[in-house]
């Protein structure tokens, strides 16, 4: 079955930049929608950025445009959001998620479209 981790959260100023990571195991075919979300207290999920792992286009959350940036490392099964010029309102629980393989080249950053979920990274943005 498929498993996601998450690390590389933790406290950074404001302006500063962060790097997280999701590794993923459990896959038989690369080619599927990984994605980004978030949530602060008190807040809905949020879908941050998403990405079919056979390459197409990215998807990004108007409020991160510009300043993140996701890709997918094939070899290493690992997506990464770098993330930039972040502010107060960028605090959150990072969680990636993953999709059942598919062929499709274009992916959202919707809820309902995700199969497999990580147990979320906390970047706190001060």
């Amino acid at each position: 079955d498929v498993q996601l981790v998450e690390s590389g959260g933790g406290s950074v100023q404001t302006g500063g930049s962060l790097r997280l990571s999701c590794v993923a195991s459990g896959y038989t075919d690369d080619r599927h929608c990984e994605a980004w979300f978030r949530q602060a207290p008190g807040k809905e999920r949020e879908g941050v950025a998403a990405l079919y792992t056979g390459g197409g286009v990215i998807n990004y959350a108007d409020s991160v445009k510009g300043r993140f940036t996701i890709s997918h490392d094939n070899a290493r099964n690992t997506l990464y959001p770098e993330m930039n010029k972040l502010t107060e309102e960028d605090s959150a629980t990072y969680i990636c998620a993953a999709a059942r393989p598919h062929l499709a080249a274009t992916c959202y950053g919707r809820v309902w479209e995700y199969d497999y979920w990580g147990q979320g990274t906390q970047v706190t943005v001060s």
